[in-house]
């Protein structure tokens, strides 16, 4: 078959830029169109004037670019009794613990869950599979009820303990590393190497694309987030910047505040697509070998 296609001038898969990848750029170029819209909106709604925002018909475009809507947003933190800064500070110190220690704890138990034999290890897998179906809404007044009679209402922790498990995470890790040979890592214990350092020096390195989506994942469900701060913390100096945002926009007029809104959505909107640019090929590999189809 290949040298058929050969014969007749053509290339399965090329590499660089062949003429019969046209058909495939016209057919997916109006698709990506369309999936960028939203992106597109989010960008111009925040630069749009008061009177642009409430055209009718509503206009998908911005006509006259304003930076009036973010100077009205930081013009109102800068008036509020706590500073911005401090949400934004905690925001950043749960976002990254969060991250760190969901990476370490679905990564670790990704590996114990797929290359080590021990009791229980079944039953272990069948819990976290079933977690995969319940959404967080669905466990809010047990979780509440825990938490209470730990005693963590309105703890900074409690910021960071709830999203330590991520079902979702550890999934895609055991799949992840379901692909990696029993061999190797035999080899790395015929070498003279312990559990620790084949989870260092030989897991970790192959699974970098897992990795990239849990922090993904963690990342979004954390930094855009305000239900920790509303549902179990009551001093304003320990809730987060996504809480702040949410408050400030709807305690302000309907119609003025609409402006700010936009804004700070956009402020919100920005690092979660840094991030996914910068990992979304590591993503795309951990979902080619996750199982998921």
């Amino acid at each position: 078959m290949a040298k058929k296609a050969k014969f007749l001038g053509t290339k399965i898969n090329p590499s660089l830029f062949h003429k019969s990848q046209l058909k495939y750029i016209a057919f997916l170029t109006p698709i990506a169109m369309f999936m960028l819209l939203p992106l597109i909106y989010i960008f111009n709604v925040a630069f749009k004037p008061l009177e642009e925002l409430f055209y009718y018909p509503p206009r998908f475009f911005v006509e006259n670019y304003t930076l009036l809507n973010f100077v009205r947003l930081f013009r109102v933190t800068g008036s509020s009794g706590i500073p911005m800064s401090r949400y934004l500070f905690n925001s950043v110190i749960v976002t990254i613990s969060i991250i760190v220690t969901s990476v370490i704890i679905s990564t670790l138990a990704g590996y114990a869950l797929s290359k080590l034999n021990f009791k229980g290890k079944k039953l272990m897998n069948e819990i976290n599979t079933l977690a995969l179906m319940f959404v967080g809404i669905a466990v809010m007044i047990p979780r509440y009820l825990i938490i209470e009679a730990l005693g963590l209402i309105d703890t900074f922790a409690i910021h960071i303990l709830p999203y330590l498990a991520v079902p979702v995470g550890l999934f895609l890790v055991k799949q992840f590393i379901d692909q990696i040979p029993n061999e190797l890592i035999d080899a790395a214990r015929v070498d003279g190497a312990n559990e620790v350092q084949i989870y260092t020096r030989v897991i970790l390195p192959l699974i970098k694309p897992a990795i990239a989506t849990i922090v993904i994942l963690s990342f979004q469900s954390v930094w855009n987030s305000a239900d920790t701060s509303t549902t179990y913390i009551n001093s304003d100096a320990l809730k987060t910047f996504a809480f702040y945002m949410n408050t400030l926009t709807a305690n302000t007029n309907g119609v003025a505040g609409q402006g700010m809104a936009a804004a700070a959505s956009l402020i919100m909107f920005v690092p979660n697509l840094v991030i996914f640019i910068l990992m979304q090929s590591k993503v795309m590999d951990t979902m080619a070998h996750s199982g998921i189809k």
